[in-house]
């Protein structure tokens, strides 16, 4: 079990919880930036009498994780983190039965009509709560030409006036990035999409980690602020006039994890359904949105099979059947 650093404590569980309800074993490998959540989870699932040696937490290097997915004796690989390393990792995995929770970079649909004050605290907690760095945010917003001029002025407005900085502050909405080499990162790819042609309405400056939120619009989507996933605080807004076309617009691209809609069109939203190649379709939310117990997981790059506790219990098993036939006396 490889959890990464987002939700350290979450994520772990996410794992933890099946591995316990099927009655296994496990190796947790808990991210280094943040290792001690998962170290005391733990701790309290052996003080609640789970068996010590029922679960392992090792803090280790790469080459030492990538040790233990290529040996036989673990039967099962449940990786929550990057889409290059994921896919290696399964890969080397064998005939282990493999479990990957990757990366996305989730479109929203605002469509024609929605009333876009109900709507506008959603789209901002979608797209800068964390600091952006969830594999599920905001990054790719499509908004009816209706409503496209309007939508652009509040968000970016509301957007500037979101508390930044101190993640220990309560008010804090964007705090800092993990690492300095992230916030760099995210800012050599705003200036990319700037360079082209892109239009920064706020944000796109750093401030030690804290990477102060960026709208952008203009952006040609082969650029990687649309092609990759950000996971950091820019969000690309792009107006649509056709329901279908905005569809296939979503749908570009290697990633499926989640994607949002918010309509008053009962037949968006069941086409929306259908025609999304992703992994969980949100109507009348953001892509953010995920309750911990219903099948969460991705299509193409973005992951292989479902967590949830139920679904990733499965995914740890093997079914076995058994006949049995009388005999007659």
């Amino acid at each position: 079990m490889i959890s990464p650093f987002n939700f350290p404590l979450n994520l772990v569980a996410h794992k933890l919880a099946p591995m316990i309800a099927v009655g296994a074993s496990g190796v947790l490998k808990p991210p280094p930036q943040c290792p001690l959540t998962a170290h005391r989870l733990a701790e309290i699932v052996i003080e609640a009498g789970w068996p010590a040696e029922a679960v392992n937490v090792l803090h280790c290097a790469e080459s030492t994780a990538q040790r233990m997915v290529e040996d036989p004796r673990l039967a099962v690989l449940s990786f929550t983190g990057s889409e290059a390393v994921g896919w290696k990792l399964k890969a080397l995995a064998g005939r282990k039965q493999v479990l990957l929770e990757l990366g996305g970079n989730a479109p929203c649909i605002v469509d024609a009509g929605v009333d876009l004050e109900q709507v506008l605290p959603a789209i901002l907690s979608g797209a800068w709560a964390h600091g952006g760095q969830v594999c599920i945010k905001v990054q790719r917003l499509f908004v009816h030409q209706s409503l496209f001029e309007r939508f652009l002025e509040r968000f970016v407005a509301a957007t500037q006036a979101l508390a930044v900085g101190d993640p220990l502050d309560e008010a804090t909405v964007v705090g800092p990035l993990i690492e300095t080499r992230h916030a760099e990162r995210v800012l050599e790819w705003i200036g990319e999409a700037r360079a082209a042609g892109a239009r920064l309405h706020c944000g796109g400056e750093r401030r030690g980690n804290v990477v102060l939120p960026a709208v952008l619009t203009d952006v040609d989507p082969t650029l990687r602020v649309c092609r990759e996933e950000v996971f950091g605080p820019v969000t690309v807004v792009e107006a649509f006039d056709d329901f279908g076309e905005v569809l296939a617009r979503a749908n570009g691209g290697r990633f499926g994890l989640q994607a949002g809609l918010f309509t008053r069109d009962l037949e968006h939203a069941l086409r929306a359904h259908r025609e999304l190649d992703f992994g969980g379709v949100i109507v009348n939310d953001v892509p953010t949105f995920r309750v911990d117990n219903y099948p969460y997981g991705g299509t193409k790059a973005s992951g292989f099979g479902r967590e949830g506790v139920h679904y990733a219990a499965l995914e740890m098993t093997e079914p076995k059947v058994l006949v049995l036939r009388g005999l007659s006396s």
